[in-house]
């Protein structure tokens, strides 16, 4: 079996995932998501800290299981190692994204980012004129100013001299805040039932989450079921009217993860809302059509 269409040349777009693979469960679902859809070209996928010594290659070494799972080859980088301030040095994933960026393609760069952005602000930092060149879509912050932190925002905390880099530097940038990612809520029963089958990326998808979901990290869970939080990032890359934006200042993120007012931001494009039915839908039925009986 497989997917009996594709999409026009002409819609398609050259992306990047940059990926905090192995912090938890929801980024493999959507790495998974983004190699399953033709609009997509994936030129590479990042590995990306999750603020623990070795996390970037515990990163890296799941988005190399999960390739070997679907059986496919992308060129998977190293990331940085940790915090902006704290790396000096350009990682290799940092210098794909600048040369992606400087290449002569007709075809948008998109940045798909599912965890710190720390990646992406050292290419920036590195390399200010790219920003001209690529749209970011990132899965972080509690979104529009002011608001208040009602918990630690994860993907912002784990690097927010990044995040603030980022959110300054003028890139198109696509922000989906907290209340829009925790929105894509799917039960562990209809993982076990819809994509459980769906070979041995389908077991690993399943598998990943039950393990994740049983260990102490996993505390803050509501024990059966799961937020897909980063499957946004590929649905609005495919389509970005999968959901309501507006234009707004870039927030300034505090070190509580709390949203101010910074008023010489640039303006960017933040969602309210995400179609939870069509991303979820989406994902499943390419796993079903590409991996199942």
């Amino acid at each position: 079996m497989g997917l009996d269409f594709t999409t026009p040349e002409y819609k398609r777009l050259r992306v990047i995932v940059d990926t905090d693979a192995a912090c938890e469960a929801d980024d493999p679902f959507a790495i998974v998501h983004a190699l399953l859809s033709p609009k997509l070209c994936v030129m590479g996928i990042l590995a990306e800290h999750f603020k623990v010594e070795g996390s970037m290659q515990r990163s890296y070494d799941e988005i190399k299981t999960i390739l070997d799972a679907m059986g496919m080859s992308v060129p998977v980088f190293h990331g940085q190692n940790g915090l902006l301030s704290e790396d000096e040095s350009i990682s290799e994933a940092a210098k794909f994204i600048i040369d992606e960026a400087l290449k002569d393609d007709e075809r948008p760069l998109f940045i798909l980012c599912q965890g710190a952005i720390t990646n992406v602000a050292k290419a920036l930092e590195f390399c200010p004129e790219i920003r001209y060149k690529i749209t970011v879509i990132w899965i972080g912050t509690h979104g529009e100013a002011p608001c208040k932190a009602p918990f630690t925002e994860f993907n912002a905390v784990n690097d927010i001299p990044a995040a603030n880099l980022v959110l300054q530097s003028g890139v198109d940038l696509w922000l989906v805040p907290s209340h829009v990612y925790i929105t894509i809520n799917i039960g562990i029963a209809e993982i076990q039932r819809r994509i459980r089958p769906c070979g041995k990326i389908g077991e690993h998808l399943f598998k990943n989450l039950v393990d994740y979901n049983m260990s102490e990290g996993a505390g803050w869970t509501q024990g059966e079921s799961w937020s897909l939080g980063d499957s946004p990032a590929i649905a609005i890359a495919i389509n970005p009217g999968c959901g309501h934006y507006h234009t707004a200042k870039a927030p300034l993120v505090l070190e509580d993860t709390s949203s101010a007012v910074k008023e010489d931001n640039p303006d960017i494009r933040i969602y309210t809302d995400v179609d939870s039915r069509y991303i979820l839908e989406d994902l499943i039925a390419k796993l079903e059509l590409c991996y199942g009986n």
